[in-house]
């Protein structure tokens, strides 16, 4: 399994040849669920802070700022710690 990707601190023109501004909003409140990728999705955390824990990995802290990329046929444990906001696209 390919692992979860993070740029921290990704530049404005990075963002922009994304096209992140155009891309949906996912916002949650603190909480905790599993959550599976049936595809891959590119996702920047606008505010809060998450901890991920893939079913056959290490767990990852992310927070606002953070351009992650998280890998199709991903099963995963989500702990929401501060409520979350993001852009995300699927595909």
């Amino acid at each position: 399994m390919l692992p979860i990707m993070i740029e921290q601190e990704a530049s404005p023109e990075r963002l922009q040849q994304l096209g992140v501004d155009n891309w949906e909003i996912w916002s949650c409140e603190v909480s905790s669920f599993d959550w599976s990728y049936a595809q891959r999705e590119v996702c920047y955390l606008l505010e809060g802070s998450v901890l991920v824990t893939p079913d056959d990995g290490a767990p990852v802290e992310l927070q606002a700022g953070d351009l992650v990329i998280f890998p199709p046929g991903m099963d995963c444990r989500w702990e929401v710690l501060q409520p979350v906001r993001k852009r995300y696209r699927i595909g």
